[in-house]
């Protein structure tokens, strides 16, 4: 008998403080921000010792000196979310999905869910709808399963909390509001009518609060679609340790892979090194147009910063990620074939189009900038958008003005 599946939510945020914690257990890790080294995540151990996010390097290193802090670029986080999407996919179900990093939600059972939350110490929760398992996660522990069957969310729901509520599309300037007029969690704002939620929270978050207020959920998880990657191997006889061996098997790996687009473009280069110590990775963002050279070059760097020459490298993997055809607009008419459905038109309604003829583009008054005219004859044809010229008064003549003034005097 197959077992019941639910909707099953891990929270693996903020993820490459949770990419650190898998590279280094057991210490004291700080995430960097990759322009000024400013401290962004730090976990519990560090926190224990002092440091706290927004702390310079060199300020969180003196509060810690065994701290461990690393800049996490971001093609290495997004790579990196990618192949655990994959292997959820490969190993849990077909419908996984991770549009927000640190994120994910999957359709299985409550088995898998406590082998996926002991596997990667994710907090998971298990509902019949994807607000209500993210609501659930919020509550759990690392490493722990938070299940809320549909018959217990009406005790439950009330008692989430302010800084939850994200989870229903609220900002975070939106949350310290509320909190700030006493609102301590959704118990609370249910007190609210719902002209007054959506009077606060604006008409698309206040309708969405509303619905689920209601009791509508969302219960779909969107089938996962295979990220498609291209990649090339190769295993050496006798580790390398020389940069030069290391341009030699990049001269057989690049131009195999670079073939293999066939014309399309990739986003990311990703390198895997085999070492004695283990697997060594490094992904980098790629700039068009890409060329084999540059990529060799760009391989050869990402290998240096790896630091795996010194260990031996036994394998080398290279990978393209983000595939997709180029586009480009050669203008909006390209050829003369393109004005055959004006000519169409034209046929049979011969002044249905006009155009603009420009007079004088830099005249002080629209109307003398241009003029819309019929579109095969050239005829100015007034439309509801042309406009108004200015009335032009006629001088009065010399002469008129002199018989006038006679009249007058001979009267």
């Amino acid at each position: 008998m197959t077992a019941r599946s639910s909707v099953v939510c891990a929270l693996l945020s903020p993820w490459p403080l949770h990419l650190l914690v898998r590279q280094h257990p057991g210490l004291p890790l700080a995430v960097l921000g990759e322009h000024d080294r400013r401290v962004l995540h730090v976990n519990e151990a560090a926190r224990t010792l002092g440091v706290t996010p927004g702390l310079r390097e060199s300020a969180a290193l003196s509060r810690c000196p065994e701290l461990h802090a690393e800049v996490v670029s971001g093609p290495s986080a997004k790579t990196a979310w990618t192949e655990l999407l994959e292997t959820l996919y490969a190993r849990y179900s077909d419908r996984v999905d991770g549009k927000t990093p640190g994120v994910v939600f999957l359709s299985c059972p409550a088995s898998a869910a406590r082998e996926l939350a002991a596997a990667l110490n994710a907090q998971v929760g298990v509902a019949e709808s994807l607000d209500v398992a993210y609501l659930a996660a919020l509550r759990a522990q690392p490493g722990e399963v938070r299940e809320l069957p549909a018959e217990s969310e009406k005790a439950y729901l009330p008692l989430s909390l302010t800084e939850h509520l994200h989870v229903l599309g609220l900002t975070l300037e939106q949350v310290r509001k509320l909190q700030f007029l006493g609102v301590r969690g959704l118990a609370d704002l249910t007190k609210w009518s719902a002209g007054q939620r959506q009077a606060f929270l604006g008409v698309d978050v206040g309708k969405r609060v509303n619905r689920f207020l209601k009791g509508e959920r969302n219960t779909a998880v969107a089938r996962y679609v295979p990220a498609q990657t291209l990649e090339v191997f190769l295993r050496f006889d006798d580790p390398l340790h020389e940069p030069g061996e290391i341009e030699a098997a990049l001269l057989d790996l690049v131009p195999d892979l670079y073939t293999s687009l066939k014309g399309r473009t990739a986003a990311y280069l990703t390198l895997h090194a085999d070492t004695l110590g283990g697997r060594l990775s490094s992904t980098r963002k790629l700039k068009w147009p890409l060329l084999e050279s540059g990529i060799r070059r760009l391989a050869l760097r990402m290998v240096l910063d790896t630091d795996a020459l010194p260990l031996g490298l036994d394998a080398l993997t290279l990978s393209f990620s983000g595939l997709q055809q180029p586009s480009r607009q050669v203008g909006l008419w390209t050829g003369l074939t393109e004005l055959d459905a004006v000519h169409d038109v034209l046929e049979r309604f011969p002044s249905a189009l006009v155009r603009v003829e420009w007079r004088n583009p830099y005249a002080l008054t629209a109307d003398a900038q241009y003029a819309w005219v019929d579109w095969l004859t050239g005829a100015e044809r007034p439309r509801p958008m042309t406009p108004r010229r200015a009335e032009v008064k006629q001088p009065v003549s010399t002469d008129l003005l002199v018989q006038v003034t006679l009249l007058q005097a001979a009267d």
